[in-house]
């Protein structure tokens, strides 16, 4: 026997609706940097020392929205497979400033690559105006409910 349809009422609800399709997002985006050889957290924190150059690493785990533990660990493994590079800093030799390495480039690269892919595969029944209504949409969601800074 198929897999059955949700209770109409459910599958009315917008709600509803955006999580499952998060639920399969997301297993979509850990396969496709798994592929890659990561995880979610390394593309974001790459991401963000591309785009706005050496940081702190606690700077670099608030742009990010992840946990200072997790922003650690993170790097950790970065630094080891030579994606980033960490030094202390010379204002505040307490801090370390992360850096973003060549390898680190080249691997970025890549998870924008697989970053696209996912992307093609989950809007796939959408035209690209659809798809760029969708994101628009959805990021009017997310400010609105953004909490205040």
């Amino acid at each position: 026997m198929g897999a059955m349809s949700p209770p109409s009422r459910l599958s009315s609800l917008p709600s509803w609706l955006l999580t499952q399709l998060a639920r399969h997002a997301q297993r979509l985006v850990s396969a496709g940097f798994a592929g890659a050889g990561a995880r979610g957290y390394h593309y974001r924190l790459l991401a963000a020392l591309r785009e706005f150059g050496p940081t702190s690493q606690a700077e670099l785990g608030r742009w990010c929205a992840i946990d200072r533990s997790d922003v650690v660990a993170a790097i950790n493994e970065l630094a080891a497979a030579g994606y980033v590079s960490r030094s202390p800093d010379p204002v505040d030799r307490r801090r370390n400033i992360v850096e973003i390495t060549p390898a680190g480039e080249r691997q970025a690269a890549r998870l924008d690559e697989a970053v696209d892919g996912v992307q093609d595969e989950l809007l796939a029944p959408l035209s690209a105006a659809e798809r760029r209504q969708l994101t628009a949409l959805l990021g009017r969601l997310l400010d609105h409910h953004a909490p205040p800074h």
